[in-house]
């Protein structure tokens, strides 16, 4: 039987001896007509557990009548996830990076299982974009990313804000700086309904980077969460899914090493989060492509960098999408010889043509030229040295300084610093570590934008203050801060010897991160090292420990 776009599914639907796979199916709902079609999957990563996913269920439906005006069978199932804002600070953070692996086995398991012909998998938060990806570089069956949207932003007293303004109220809160209906304030309008975090943080930032890959259709999925044609925009996604499954287009032809390239030049042109590198590095390792944390550093140091977008600058990415775009992005980086034009996207164009339609808004100025950039280099920067042998990455779009040298503030967890900055422990000049949050130490690789945001709800902290950690920041976070230093605590990396009062040396024009301690004194203190015992010996996290490897190779399992 040959039915054109149907290949995986034949031998779940199709001849006499398949009557009772076709009997379930009929009694879920699907007719004779629509068992013959190119089945496709929805992975939807809906829950009603916070503002980035909430509102799946309704972009899963407008994908769904893409999909069949276009003569496919959509095939709706969920998967997990976990909302890094709302367990920011607690225990549950840890969930976050774990939440990736899972949310790529169960997408990898149900396709396997039902024998898709597409797959499209929609997703809201943090985790579950790269997580949907890696399913889709594994399962190599046409397939894109779909992003749900970027939420509006508040506004409080004529002023647009996000939920960064909220964390870092707490530390103005803490200060005196603002009272209890100061804060409340905050809460109540940062938040003003369904999407994602609305600046150039993690979601934003792999949603961009996603359309710059060629995984996800460029201009449509960048459309806001509550916008006017988010439906429209999203059924044309649908449409597009079946063009790629009768083309059999997958994503081994989409995903290279170019396309990745492009992907983190965007990455440091935009600003984008520090959580691009350890989920960019795994979706390479999903497709065996050499990528180093190295190449971050080498890419980002020729990039200039261009949008002015929060937390280093002042929009967000409504204004991004309004003022032109992923497409436009695209076609300044290509212009300027930044990105590979000739890279395939799931529309079946190459990066180029798709470029060439972007439509700039008169008189837009969040994104620069490449000609008058905001700086001459990019976002991101890795530093190496005796304190991260294997590396560690700093965001620095809204670095004013490039060198730090001062005394270890030394901490085993997260909480442990959070509350000597509530309580005033802290004083300028400081370098907080912070550690045994790493991958296997935490486990997890929690964000620490609770700590970041309280500095910087203090002024005297923000701007004289450094912070590294075996951990991770989140896309909100700005300030002078170092995370994913490896190796990690836990497994005896050097951040495991550093003492109260050490003195800790950053250069970033050097790219080294120096802990000014011999080196026979840090084997010395490592002889006795013994890592803490795990908070959760059995269970989800105890499979993430047993395989988990460094962030240095993007904590992949």
């Amino acid at each position: 039987m040959t039915i054109e776009g149907k290949r995986q599914s034949i031998p779940l639907t199709e001849g006499p001896s398949r009557a009772a796979a076709r009997s379930y199916l009929r009694g879920a709902g699907f007719s004779k007509e629509e068992l013959h079609k190119p089945i496709i999957g929805i992975a939807n990563t809906w829950t009603e557990i916070g503002t980035c996913n909430v509102h799946l269920r309704d972009v899963a439906e407008a994908l769904k009548e893409g999909i069949r005006e276009a003569g496919g069978t959509p095939m709706e199932f969920n998967t997990v996830t976990i909302s890094d804002g709302i367990t920011m600070g607690t225990q549950g953070m840890k969930a976050s990076l774990v939440s990736r692996e899972v949310i790529a086995d169960s997408i990898e398991l149900v396709a396997r299982g039902n024998l898709f012909d597409g797959l499209v998998g929609i997703g809201g938060c943090d985790k579950n974009m790269p997580g949907i990806i890696m399913a889709l570089c594994r399962l190599d069956i046409p397939g894109m990313m779909l992003y749900g949207g970027s939420i509006a932003p508040g506004k409080l007293n004529g002023v647009d804000i996000t939920i960064q303004n909220v964390f870092e109220g707490i530390g103005s809160y803490a200060a005196g700086r603002i009272d209890d209906a100061g804060l409340e304030a905050l809460e109540a309008n940062a938040c003003p309904g369904a999407g994602a975090c609305g600046g150039q943080f993690t979601a934003n930032t792999m949603a961009m980077s996603g359309e710059i890959l060629g995984i996800s259709p460029i201009q449509l999925s960048g459309v806001p969460a509550t916008a006017r044609d988010k439906h429209a925009a999203t059924r044309e996604a649908g449409r597009i899914l079946m063009d790629a499954v009768r083309a059999n287009r997958r994503p081994s032809q989409i995903i290279t090493r170019k396309s990745i390239e492009n992907a983190i030049a965007s990455v440091a042109a935009s600003g984008g989060s520090t959580n691009a590198v350890l989920h960019l590095l795994a979706i390479a390792h999903e497709m065996d492509i050499a990528l180093s944390i190295d190449d971050f550093d080498t890419i980002s140091k020729r990039t200039p960098f261009i949008c002015d977008l929060t937390p280093a600058g002042k929009f967000v990415a409504s204004d991004f999408q309004a003022a032109g775009g992923s497409r436009l992005l695209a076609k300044r980086l290509i212009d300027a010889g930044h990105a590979d034009g000739s890279t395939l996207t799931i529309s079946g164009k190459t990066l180029a043509e798709e470029a060439a339609q972007a439509q700039e808004t008169p008189g837009q100025i969040v994104i620069h030229t490449f000609d008058q950039p905001i700086k001459p280099n990019g976002g991101l920067v890795i530093l190496k040295g005796n304190l991260a042998p294997e590396g560690c990455v700093m965001k620095i779009a809204a670095a004013n300084r490039y060198e730090h040298r001062g005394p270890a503030r030394v901490f085993d967890c997260e909480e442990d610093c959070f509350a000597a900055v509530q309580t005033g422990q802290i004083k300028p000049g400081d370098v907080l570590v912070i550690r045994y949050e790493g991958p296997k130490g935490g486990p997890g690789m929690r964000e620490m934008l609770q700590v970041t945001a309280a500095i910087s709800g203090v002024p005297e902290l923000s701007s004289t203050v450094a912070l590294l950690t075996d951990g991770r920041f989140s896309g909100a976070t700005r300030g002078f801060t170092a995370g994913h230093v490896a190796p990690e605590a836990f497994v005896g990396g050097p951040i495991a010897a550093v003492r109260e009062g050490d003195t800790i040396c950053f250069d970033i024009p050097k790219r080294t991160l120096t802990l000014e301690v011999s080196d026979e004194e840090i084997a010395a203190r490592l002889q006795s090292f013994a890592p803490p015992e795990l908070r959760w010996p059995t269970g989800v996290f105890r499979k993430y420990v047993d395989r988990v490897t460094s962030a240095s190779k993007g904590a992949t399992t």
